[in-house]
């Protein structure tokens, strides 16, 4: 029986719809135009056009954050790869299952140096994502679609990349449907593995967990294990949502500068247990944690793996961490006091209320801000959030409630959450979706309103505006007792917004701020409030005069 012909970016896309990747960020190039046609066809498929490449990314890492299923992010050649490296880089760090598409030069021509938009992809891609390959043959359509799928989800997840030759891409070709392109995932912990982690749990005086985002899925489990060992539970770095924050065993988010109260357990503890997380700078503290004299144990298919500076632990397993927390909890000596981490929740409660009084400054200070989101945003909302000291009053008031409720890069990546709500618009629109960002990550990737618009994705954007890169003018006046490049000019973002077919209100009196956020959550089309905050609040307990005029005698000195 003769096999039908189909041109290989028709292949493609079948496959990847057909594996579960049913939805495709980009911004449409000529060097794919195949993969283009072939989503137009496909009934299964959503096609999102973007206005940049970094928002298409974005808002990939941030739809398979949320589904566990690859999302697509697409690109063309050179310029377009570049801009799209962001998001990839993002996923590479957060582990997220994403796969890039990018166009590439015709085959024929590949390899002189001198076609147009030329570059060698697999090399640019290598450093940060789990697999590389380039379309080669017409007929090799449907293994690196297999391939691509399995590496994506398969151990730690990430990105991979598939560069697409347009004229191999319009070439008919059709392969056997079993191709042998599987690859195995983290294997089950032994039994003789989960009785000895049991073992040292049970017998623990005060053990503590770190749970991150391969805890996905395991949210009554990890509820389970912690009342069953009497364990205490830290959320790995921008990871809050993996654990209910309301429970009396959770003591707090391992972020940037904790109160040194909420992170008195963890120093205290005698064993320690990092589940599905990597043991990166900020959820150590600096390679500070776990402290020398406790028992460390980390699983994460990751386990075993670079510890860079940190802390080798006692013992690494390299398994399923789902599975690893279910046997786990089913293995518990029974429900177990929690009240040796009565205060450590108390410290955590305490370190949740915002620090300035309302109406002690005369302007907007961000944890007000954060203080009326509380009051006013539906509870089980999805937050997204960009890099800036912004987010850390954020991080420390709001409580996460729900499972895959929270979108943060563990990258620092600037322009993240415009892009990651509009995507959990999309994915998940029955949460209403709320993104809090700087003016400096707002102007980054502002313009994916449009976007939000156009696709019908409700949307609120709350933007912090001081004017400043205020992460990197607290560094400065630190160091230097100077600023420089740092400014951001005076912009109107509501108007911005209103000329994108969105909602744009201005609030520059905390009296309008509960007014303005029940506007937002009651329009019928995305919203964006442009918040003007005191640009001396540079952090919740720093001011930046001080931090200048501290930098500044440092240097006389």
């Amino acid at each position: 029986m003769s096999t039908v012909q189909r041109p290989a970016g028709t292949v493609l896309v079948d496959e990847l719809v057909a594996l579960g990747a049913t939805r495709y960020y980009g911004v449409p190039g000529e060097s794919f135009l195949a993969v283009l046609e072939a989503l137009r066809a496909e009934p299964r498929a959503r096609l999102i056009s973007t206005r940049h490449e970094s928002g298409a990314s974005f808002m990939a890492e941030a739809d398979a954050k949320l589904t566990g299923i690859p999302a697509v992010a697409m690109a063309t050649r050179a310029p377009g790869a570049a801009n799209l490296a962001i998001g990839v880089h993002t996923a590479w760090h957060d582990s997220t299952p994403l796969i890039a598409l990018i166009g590439q030069v015709e085959a024929r021509w590949y390899g002189s140096g001198l076609c147009f938009q030329e570059i060698d992809l697999e090399a640019f891609y290598r450093p940060f994502t789990k697999w590389q390959a380039t379309l080669a043959h017409a007929g090799e359509a449907r293994r690196l679609a297999r391939k691509a799928m399995a590496v994506a989800t398969s151990g730690r997840p990430g990105p991979v990349v598939i560069a697409l030759p347009n004229d191999v891409l319009a070439k008919d070709g059709e392969a056997p449907a079993d191709l042998g392109a599987r690859v195995e995932g983290a294997r089950r912990a032994s039994e003789a593995e989960v009785s000895a982690l049991a073992e040292r749990l049970g017998s623990a005086r005060a053990p503590v967990c770190i749970v991150g985002g391969r805890c996905r899925g395991s949210w009554g489990e990890l509820v389970a294990l912690a009342e069953g060992y009497g364990a205490g539970v830290y959320a790995a770095f921008r990871r809050q949502d993996q654990f209910p924050n309301d429970h009396p065993a959770y003591l707090g988010h391992l972020g940037l500068r904790p109160a040194p109260a909420v992170l008195e357990a963890l120093e205290r503890a005698d064993v320690v247990l990092a589940l599905g997380c990597r043991m990166s700078e900020i959820s150590t503290q600096s390679f500070t944690a776990p402290a020398s004299g406790a028992y460390f144990a980390h699983a994460d298919p990751d386990a075993g793996g670079n510890y860079g500076p940190g802390r080798v632990p006692d013992v690494a397993l390299d398994v399923e961490v789902s599975d690893l927390i279910a046997s786990l909890a089913r293995r518990a000596p029974g429900s177990c006091s929690l009240e040796r981490f009565g205060g450590a929740h108390d410290a955590y409660l305490r370190d949740r209320a915002p620090l300035t009084a309302s109406g002690q400054r005369a302007t907007l200070q961000p944890d007000e801000v954060v203080a009326a989101m509380v009051r006013r945003l539906p509870p089980d909302c999805v937050i997204t959030n960009d890099a800036g000291n912004f987010s850390i009053p954020l991080h420390r008031q709001w409580s996460f409630m729900r499972p895959n409720s929270q979108l943060a890069p563990t990258s620092g990546a600037m322009g993240y959450a415009v892009p990651a709500a509009v995507a959990a618009a999309i994915v998940d629109p029955a949460h209403l979706a709320v993104a809090t960002v700087g003016d400096g990550g707002y102007l980054m990737t502002g313009q994916e309103i449009e976007t939000a618009v156009r696709e019908r994705a409700k949307v609120v954007v709350v933007v912090f505006r001081n004017g400043l890169y205020g992460t990197i003018a607290m560094h400065q006046a630190r160091t230097y007792g100077e600023l420089s490049g740092v400014e951001i000019g005076a912009v109107d973002l509501a108007q911005h917004a209103e000329s994108l077919g969105a909602l744009g209100l201005s609030v520059t009196d905390r009296n309008e701020l509960d007014d303005a956020l029940d506007a937002a959550v009651r329009a019928d089309r995305p919203a964006v409030l442009d918040v003007v905050v005191d640009p001396e609040a540079i952090t919740p307990s720093a001011r930046l005069d001080d931090l200048l005029a501290a930098g500044r005698a440092a240097r006389r000195a």
